[in-house]
């Protein structure tokens, strides 16, 4: 009995081991499976298998240790059982697709450009009134992958003063090109559409003006062809370069309900498992959780926080329909935490710049300060009253920003020199 008590013991904690310990294993031969294959019933079966043998090299012992008659093929039966459970909850969970409504057809309005690097890109154009400018002018949307609708706030009036507006869906969001291989979405792929762009509406040079991320691709065009920029306007602008500032964080800023939501939509077993595929191999997430699927809970995601970056009391503004852009979201977002610092080169252009930030904008003021640091040409004006989306925040006030620093005419609010936030 002495002797028989330890070994019993022994069994059942091999045992417990064994429940404890497979189901991490099989995750862990899944996701090392991804490292080599983005096929998906490949990555399965690897995680079955890993579940199963780790199950049985545990259970056989323990059943011996117990006393069990054939405790290996009782170990192999408990095994199997124990995989078909972890491998139904995951067909419930993970493997179980969400929803992912068609496409609505675009509005009237929107063209499309074919572009010589492979891009096919959505687009709408304010065509200039009156005696035409040479320079067009081109927004540039936010996000990676957060595209608006129409033309921008403050275009129309840019249009009737002459110049040729256009606004378009970057690669990968929006009804532009979904690409099939995603990490195809790279900073240089941004930047070579846009300059495609350049050469098909046969502008010799261009205006630039970037939303948030879009004034981070402004930064990397103009380092990258400077003499095709005649202007630029960075609105709210992103991060320079991620090697000189911290990330910016809007979901600090998310209310505890908002939060809530936000966590509901990012830690599903779904989600977290195509989060930790896009760290390993992005292409396994996009076959385990496609472009229309991802888009679709993107957007969600947006409309939690479209109104978390603007000031308190400000009205909440009415989202739109255009689609966000997951996986150019995140593989770009990666991709440009790699890219060289541009900031040497752009010390060395004397290209005009207007850089906008709002009162209330969760861009840190070094983040901000870095672009008039940074640009010999560049003038820095606050905006009060106005969070990240200054447009939206405030339309008048950006539009007649706009409409000044374009036409060369003095500007309606004072300019910012201090590297100490203005009070």
């Amino acid at each position: 009995m002495a002797r028989t008590f330890p070994r019993r013991l022994l069994g059942g904690a091999l045992l417990l081991a064994a429940l404890v310990v497979a189901p991490p294993a099989g995750a862990a031969g899944f996701l090392a499976t991804a490292a080599i294959s983005a096929h998906i019933p490949i990555l399965a079966a690897a995680g079955l298998v890993t579940m199963t043998g780790t199950g049985f090299l545990l259970a056989s012992p323990a059943l011996k240790l117990l006393g069990a008659r054939r405790s290996r093929m009782v170990a192999l039966l408990a095994a199997v059982g124990l995989t078909a459970v972890i491998a139904g909850l995951a067909a419930a969970t993970v493997f179980r697709p969400g929803s992912a409504p068609s496409t609505a057809p675009a509005p009237e309005g929107v063209r499309f450009w074919d572009l010589p690097t492979g891009s096919r890109i959505a687009y709408v154009h304010a065509a200039a009134a009156g005696k035409p400018r040479p320079t067009p002018v081109i927004f540039l949307h936010g996000g990676p992958g957060t595209p608006g609708e129409g033309i921008p706030v403050g275009g129309e009036a840019l249009a009737a003063a002459g110049f040729d507006v256009y606004a378009y869906d970057q690669l990968g969001a929006g009804r532009s090109t979904r690409l099939d291989d995603v990490t195809g979405y790279t900073v240089a792929r941004h930047v070579a559409d846009l300059e495609a762009i350049r050469r098909v509406i046969g502008a010799d040079k261009v205006i630039i003006v970037g939303q948030s991320w879009g004034g981070s691709l402004a930064a990397q065009y103009l380092a990258a062809h400077p003499g095709n920029v005649a202007k630029v306007v960075f609105t709210s602008p992103g991060t320079l370069w991620p090697g000189a500032n911290p990330d910016n964080d809007l979901s600090q800023l998310l209310t505890p309900a908002q939060r809530e939501r936000h966590d509901e939509l990012t830690e599903s077993p779904r989600m977290l498992t195509t989060f930790l595929l896009l760290g390993i191999n992005p292409e396994a997430a996009h076959a385990l959780v496609g472009d229309r699927e991802a888009d679709e809970r993107f957007h969600e995601l947006a409309l939690v926080s479209k109104d978390a970056g603007s000031c308190p009391g400000t009205p909440s503004r009415e989202p739109h329909g255009n689609r966000q852009g997951f996986y150019v979201n995140q593989v770009t977002s990666e991709d440009f935490r790699q890219v060289p610092d541009p900031r040497p080169e752009l010390r060395r252009i004397g290209v005009k710049a207007l850089i906008m930030r709002g009162s209330c904008d969760f861009i840190p003021w070094k983040s901000t300060y870095e672009y008039r640091r940074t640009l010999p040409g560049s003038t820095l004006v606050p905006i009060a009253g106005a969070g990240h989306a200054i447009a939206g925040d405030q339309p008048a006030a950006y539009t007649r920003l706009l409409q000044a620093f374009l036409t060369d005419r003095p500007l309606p609010l004072p300019a910012h020199d201090s590297a100490d936030p203005p009070r």
